[in-house]
């Protein structure tokens, strides 16, 4: 049963190219005991698109968003900002690992 949810938040943006883009990666239980890995993403200020892809266990769920996390990272999404600074978009350039919300 998965009992705690894992948030993964990032971003990409690129005035030059009018790119300004978000992607969501969680990890949720689902109604019957699976764990469920959900990605969301779109243009920012925009609702996007949402998808639920079904594990058997927290451990493949967590392996399937690394996959994803990796995937995203080559395509030049990077860590959200954090609360401090999300008010003015920037991203703290020290920040190596994701945005990680955890209930």
């Amino acid at each position: 049963m998965v009992e705690a949810t894992l948030q993964i938040v990032l971003r990409r943006h690129d005035s030059t190219c009018n790119v300004s883009r978000y992607y969501v990666l969680a990890i949720e239980p689902s109604l019957y005991g699976e764990a469920a890995l959900v990605r969301a993403w779109g243009r920012i200020g925009s609702l996007g698109r949402q998808r639920l892809d079904l594990y058997a266990t927290t451990d493949a769920a967590g392996e399937a968003l690394e996959v994803w996390l990796a995937r995203k990272m080559r395509r030049g999404y990077a860590p959200a900002a954090s609360e401090a600074n999300a008010a003015d978009g920037a991203i703290h350039p020290d920040m190596n690992a994701p945005t990680v919300v955890l209930p």
